[in-house]
């Protein structure tokens, strides 16, 4: 029996196997404490140019200090290459798109600090997509930490994909719209970057500002891509196939996919049109560009963050385009987050508080994207460390205890839940408990936004 809540807990032991020949392996019991000095050493020895005995000798020690097991079922087993649990990947990417020269990859730069696409004035400067990934800034992470005084704190993440600039006809594959649609089916969200800022040193492919009729041409080449896709498959479902059932499936896609069409030649987006449960995996093999879930970026100057754009008619534009859409705009300054790459956090506060703001905007972008991707955040704490997890908002605790480790959700037995705020309120986790605040949730128990868990688990 084992738990899980942020911290090595005492009640673990992990038994890790190590090969000793080709024909036999022999089982040690490890202490969690001694599995974090592996760990260590294991790092530090990969910088040397023989780790091998280093891990030996680090190994043997802790083998010693716990007790040998033979070839039976033990509790809780990992590999001797992996010490530290891994969780699956969420795997879920939100492209950054736009017209050439709008700011996207100065606001892809600012957003991963350390990753730096080509941010040129000229168009096409990215071609290839450019991957970072950045960290969810969640005060409630330093509040949890501070209770349990946990060494370590690791945040959530998000994944974000700098895309080529688009053009006029690049669904006919004009610029590089072949390599820029490709990229965007990819990614599972899009955030589209409009320039709503006048610099006449920043050349527009156009040749004028009009956020507006940018979003028009990336919305229009979007929608023909789909259009063109979804022509095709209804040509070959009308050719019609031998097998009674799959006939009859496709008669539904059809009839699903027309509905969208008329969608798009009104000028609309696949994600306008509703559909079931049953409906949508008949058409999600396709990945419709449209139909992925979209927010704008209004790059604005650094005089017009402050106001978040209010007064400057690009931006006003904007909103009133994201309200017929139903979707969401947050203001950002490329350039203004730019400039604080390279700054400490006391240089930060003092550039941020000089201009009147609190923020560039990026943590806002963020969070946006984190809400349009449909995830939630639940946390784990302890002496060993402070940890938030994402999850899909409709998650099981099962499902949420198997992004920490897959054996946690085969061997799930229950989870002890409570809400961030009423633990923070009690000032401690026993402190909860008393007050009866800590629940005991079974397997069909879905996480809610803020909980923080501890999970037993049984393998």
């Amino acid at each position: 029996l084992g738990s899980y809540g942020g911290a090595s807990s005492t009640s673990i032991h992990l038994h890790v196997k190590r090969r000793t020949s080709t024909s036999h392996c022999r089982w040690r019991r490890i202490h969690p404490k001694d599995v974090v000095q592996l760990e260590k050493t294991y790092v530090e020895s990969q910088s040397k140019r023989s780790p091998g005995g280093e891990m030996r000798q680090a190994f043997r020690a802790a083998t010693r200090r716990g007790t040998r097991h033979g070839k039976k079922k033990t509790t809780w087993q990992t590999n001797a290459k992996s010490f530290r649990t891994t969780a699956p990947k969420m795997s879920l990417q939100t492209g950054i798109v736009g017209m050439p020269n709008v700011g996207k990859s100065t606001l892809f730069n600012a957003m991963v600090q350390n990753a730096k696409a080509e941010a040129a004035n000229f168009p096409f400067c990215t071609i290839e997509p450019n991957t970072g990934v950045v960290a969810l800034r969640d005060q409630r992470l330093n509040a949890l930490s501070t209770m349990s005084k946990s060494k370590q704190v690791v945040p959530t993440t998000i994944e974000f994909v700098d895309i080529a600039g688009l053009v006029q006809g690049a669904s006919k594959g004009e610029g590089l719209g072949n390599q820029f649609l490709s990229h965007i089916r990819e990614v599972d969200s899009i955030v589209q970057v409009l320039r709503c800022f006048e610099d006449e040193n920043v050349v527009h492919v156009d040749g004028r500002v009009d956020p507006v009729a940018d979003s028009e041409t990336i919305n229009l080449e979007l929608a023909l891509a789909d259009l063109s896709q979804i022509e095709k498959r209804l040509a070959r479902i009308r050719k019609g196939t031998k097998v009674k059932a799959d006939k009859a499936k496709e008669q539904e896609e059809a009839a699903v996919l027309e509905r969208i069409q008329v969608a798009l030649e009104a000028g609309k987006g696949a994600r306008t049109v509703p559909l079931s449960q049953d409906e949508f995996p008949l058409v999600k093999g396709l990945s419709l560009l449209t139909m992925k879930p979209m927010i704008y970026a209004a790059n604005v100057s650094e005089e017009d963050l402050p106001t978040l754009g209010q007064g400057n008619v690009h931006v006003e534009a904007v909103r009133k385009l994201a309200l017929e859409q139903e979707t969401e705009v947050v203001v950002v300054s490329a350039q203004v987050e730019s400039e604080l790459v390279d700054l400490d956090e006391d240089e930060r506060k003092e550039f941020l508080e000089s201009i009147g703001v609190q923020e560039g905007g990026l943590n806002s972008l963020v969070r946006a994207t984190y809400k349009q991707l449909g995830l939630l955040t639940y946390f784990t704490t302890g002496e060993q460390e402070t940890r938030a997890w994402t999850v899909r908002q409709g998650m099981t605790a099962p499902q949420a205890a198997g992004v920490i480790h897959t054996d946690f959700e085969k061997g799930f037995i229950r989870a002890e839940t409570v809400a961030y705020n009423a633990l923070i309120d009690s000032g401690s986790m026993v402190s909860a408990k008393e007050k009866g605040l800590v629940r005991l949730e079974g397997k069909e128990y879905v996480v809610q936004e803020g909980d923080v868990m501890l999970f037993r688990f049984n393998v």
